[in-house]
């Protein structure tokens, strides 16, 4: 019968170099996974927010079209100025019918406009616009086009 000498430290119990840099490697991978996830979440929670809020002011707008018969010349008259989009930039409002020309408004991309009463949108993210919604600046905004039948990213539209 052989007796076993048992010693402090085994060399196979530990992890190898090459094992340690696998793990720490998967464990990149994994945290990326799970922050480009978040990131998603957390835009797709702001265009959400851009969304609700562009229908709660179209509401104070369409109460005051009802009592004046007129669109208000800016969101103040709805007492909604003070109001801003998810990344801290006032909301845009133009009502056409005090605009002459087609140049300020809103367009697609045959660059006709996509509202005939007002247009209303926020800028985005990169807090830029442009008027028509297939420029680079612009398809990250946050539109009101069909007069209203749609909400959303203008890169949808």
């Amino acid at each position: 019968m052989r007796l076993r000498r048992y010693t402090l430290y085994n060399a196979s119990s530990g992890l190898s170099l090459i094992e340690l840099l696998i793990v720490i490697a998967i464990l990149g991978v994994l945290v990326n996974l799970a922050v480009s996830s978040y990131t998603r979440y957390i835009d797709e929670a702001k265009n959400a927010q851009a969304i609700g809020d562009i229908k709660t002011i179209e509401l104070a707008i369409a109460v005051y079209y009802s009592d004046n018969k007129t669109y208000p010349a800016s969101l103040a008259d709805v007492k909604q100025d003070a109001l801003r989009d998810p990344w801290g930039k006032p909301y845009s409002y133009l009502n056409l019918s005090s605009v002459k020309g087609k140049g300020a408004a809103r367009k697609d991309k045959s660059l006709v406009p996509i509202n005939t009463d007002y247009d209303l949108y926020s800028m985005g993210p990169d807090g830029k616009s442009t008027g028509p919604l297939t420029a680079s600046q612009s398809r990250d905004d946050v539109v009101r086009a069909n007069n209203g039948k749609f909400v959303g990213l203008a890169a949808e539209y």
